[in-house]
């Protein structure tokens, strides 16, 4: 019996004696669940943003309103301050975009695909982007403005977007603060300020987002890299954090805003979020035990769960296919896209392409050591011993900060693990035949990736251009050591992908120097409609700044309908990485733009765009393929294609 079906029966018998907890109604009820209409197809302006709100016409216009004709209205429009603009404001149309990084990717001030947006609008003291709401408060008469809970923003970032937005609104806009380290921030400010206990003095509940659901109370006193919150959880929080992973319902012991990224994410995710005053003292005896919540608008009930038949179940673990019986290393030119269940799809797809012979385009040859070896080497090891006593531990499982120690501390462990002396000789040996003992890189290719709806991205790692034969074999035991890193396990965990049943590939493949590098998708990301578009993104230098996310590259999108190449952002990278004299990657401040700062010339870019296409076509035309390339001496390198999965 698994740990989860354990839980659920030990829950059940130990549920609380009550059936029933009563609301308290001292409150003034607020918005909930988004509305009809609030996100309409058809929003009343076509505009992204305003520069300049000059009335109250125009702040409808762009503003989204949840419970519209109701006392609880609240109409509110987010907004963006480009500090890199001197402070640039756009007030962004709500009803068209949901979340400010909505309206930075689809006005390209933002690259698409970029891992580090979260830290570089909430967070990040040298940001260039700050980002907030500017709300109509029927309760006190007054325009404020805000930000979200976790921003970190000092005393002077807030005066200076409160003179941005008070410049340009056609009336005063106070500023509220959403935390105590808000208030604190800017208690001596001489800000005009208006509280969240003005707004909700006396309530001792409020429904942010209405709705049903039942999941396993957890209450968090302190929210840190300690807690793990499962996906089937009700929380019951004394704060709101900036951020959560998905789960079943929220509820918070202290008042906050509607506004409220974590709300905002509880609308998207249609579960219910509701301030509970001292929440967290209220339900301590129902921590870990099962109980179905509903939210109403102006009430709520909490009723525990006493049958297993109306518990939630959870998605089926997913095992993902792997030939086990593949021992033979096999090169690019042997290869078809079939082989990727014993050599990874990196490599098979790169063979299916030469198999192809897609125009345009040169791969880089190389060649694959199937899963068989890393699981002989593991078993050899005694290491699947090892991580299944770990996936055993309580604290492990529990404890995400324990759970990161002990990854890192197995990832060294299989990197000094005994390699199998007879394989070494054969990668060595194929290493100098077939690819000249030439720079190479170690490529990671996981069974657990490119699976339907997770395509495990950029989880696992690549050992950079190795020379000589301890470092083929180091490389090498370095990429299959990275199938056990903290971010690839949590994704695994996430999916419902079995960790048992997960193996690694190295593919070994010849490195090259890049002019200039970066990845294509075969779509347009802001429409579907517009068929056999391409968007690229591009860099000076070696293709690694773009998925390494390091700036924002130059991004384009070629059309096909008008035949035009649209540069939608130019590079904002200060250097590149090339090959220095011992082959390895080094930042230099050599860059490759122009006069006119462009990375890629008009006939590169439709270059680019022709060979994406193609490549669709060589894997069946229907599904998008995330494409890495690079530019070196006129040519273009094809790296990597695998299928392009939205995370929209």
């Amino acid at each position: 019996m698994n740990r989860f079906k354990t839980l659920i029966l030990a829950s059940l018998f130990v549920i609380a004696a009550s059936a029933l907890v009563p609301a308290q109604l001292s409150r003034k009820p607020s918005p909930t669940r988004e509305p009809k209409g609030a996100m309409d197809k058809r929003p009343d302006s076509i505009k992204n943003s305003l520069p300049k709100v000059a009335s109250r016409n125009a702040f409808n216009s762009i503003a989204r309103v949840y419970h519209q004709g109701t006392p609880y209205a609240l109409p509110h429009a987010m907004f963006v301050v480009d500090r890199q603009a001197n402070n640039k404001i756009y007030f962004v149309n709500s009803q068209k975009f949901r979340f400010h990084k909505d309206f930075l990717l689809a006005t390209y001030l933002i690259q698409r695909g970029a891992s580090n947006i979260f830290e570089s609008i909430y967070v990040n003291a040298d940001r260039r982007f700050v980002v907030g709401t500017v709300a109509w408060q029927a309760p006190v008469d007054k325009f404020t403005w805000e930000l979200y809970e976790g921003d970190l923003a000092m005393a002077d970032m807030i005066k200076a977007v409160n003179k941005a937005i008070n410049a340009n609104f056609f009336q005063k806009v106070w500023f509220k603060p959403n935390s105590i380290r808000q208030e604190d921030a800017t208690a001596s400010s001489g800000l005009d300020r208006v509280l969240q206990d003005e707004l909700n003095r006396n309530q001792a509940y409020l429904a942010l987002n209405t709705g049903s659901a039942v999941g396993r109370i957890h209450i968090i006193d302190k929210l840190d890299d300690t807690v793990e919150i499962g996906d089937n959880e009700i929380i019951v929080l004394k704060e709101l954090p900036l951020d959560l992973p998905q789960v079943r319902g929220v509820i918070v012991a202290k008042p906050s805003t509607p506004l409220s990224h974590v709300n905002i994410l509880a609308k998207g995710w249609n579960i219910p979020n509701v301030y509970i005053k001292d929440a967290d003292k209220l339900f301590r005896d129902y921590d870990t035990h099962w109980y179905k919540l509903n939210a109403e608008m102006d009430d709520y009930h909490l009723e525990p769960v006493t049958k297993g038949t109306e518990l939630p179940t959870s998605p089926d673990e997913q095992v993902p296919p792997a030939d086990m019986k593949a021992t033979r290393l096999m090169t690019l030119g042997e290869m078809r896209k079939k082989d990727s269940i014993a050599y990874g799809s990196k490599a098979a797809n790169l063979g299916e392409m030469l198999h192809a012979r897609v125009p345009g385009i040169s791969i880089p040859d190389g060649f694959s050591v199937p899963y068989y070896w890393y699981d002989k080497f593991m078993k050899d090891n005694g290491f699947d011993k090892v991580i299944n006593d770990l996936m055993d531990d309580n604290t492990f499982v529990h404890n995400p900060k324990v759970r990161r120690q002990k990854l890192e501390e197995f990832r060294k462990t299989l990197q000094n693990g005994k390699f199998d002396e007879g394989l070494r000789k054969e990668i060595i040996a194929k290493w100098k035949s077939h690819l000249g003992s030439k720079p190479i890189f170690v490529r990671s290719s996981s069974n657990a990736e490119d699976l339907p709806n997770f395509s495990g991205a950029g989880l696992y790692s690549t050992k950079l251009n190795v020379r000589d034969e301890d470092g083929v074999i180091d490389g090498v035991k370095y990429v299959w050591a990275s199938l056990w890193n903290y971010n690839g396990y949590e994704a695994r965990v996430r999916n419902y992908v079995s960790q048992t049943d997960v193996y690694m590939s190295a593919f070994i493949q010849i490195g090259i120097d890049m002019d200039r590098g970066g990845v294509m998708i075969t779509k347009d990301l802001f429409d579907d409609r517009n068929k056999n578009s391409v968007y690229i993104s591009a860099t000076c230098g070696h293709n690694s700044k773009v998925t390494a996310n390091d700036g924002v590259p130059e991004q384009m999108l070629f059309n096909p309908k008008s035949n035009s190449v649209i540069v939608m952002t130019l590079s904002q990278q200060k250097g590149a990485l090339r090959f220095d004299e011992h082959g390895d990657l080094k930042e230099t401040t050599d860059v490759c733009a122009a006069a006119k700062k462009r990375v890629l010339t008009d006939i590169q870019a439709r270059g680019l765009a022709r060979a994406a296409i193609n490549i669709r076509t060589a894997f069946g035309g229907r599904k998008e393929q995330d494409i890495e390339w690079g530019i070196m001496n006129g040519k273009i390198y094809v790296v990597q294609s695998r299928p392009y999965i939205d995370k929209k």
